[in-house]
């Protein structure tokens, strides 16, 4: 899947996250979370996991959580990338 265009999915309320998806030359992912501490390598590894199930391996993904938890993350994540691929 290629990210085609800025999109955007989510909300800033607690315990769910923003996911901010834009166009780029190579993947980058960067990661801002209220429990990023605790839970940043579990956070990481989900939204890796989606991304690598949807063959993205170009764009800039921008995560900023509030503590949501891994199935939020999930559907966020694909929110976003369905936005993004649409033409």
């Amino acid at each position: 899947m290629k990210i085609t265009r800025k999109v955007q999915a989510g909300t800033m309320q607690s315990s769910d996250l923003m996911v901010f998806l834009e166009p780029a030359e190579h993947l980058t992912v960067t990661i801002e979370s209220t429990v990023l501490k605790q839970f940043g390598e579990l956070i990481r590894a989900k939204v890796d996991e989606v991304l690598a199930r949807h063959h993205v391996e170009s764009g800039e993904v921008r995560i900023t959580d509030r503590g949501a938890l891994d199935y939020a993350i999930e559907a966020r994540l694909e929110t976003a990338l369905l936005r993004a691929a649409e033409e």
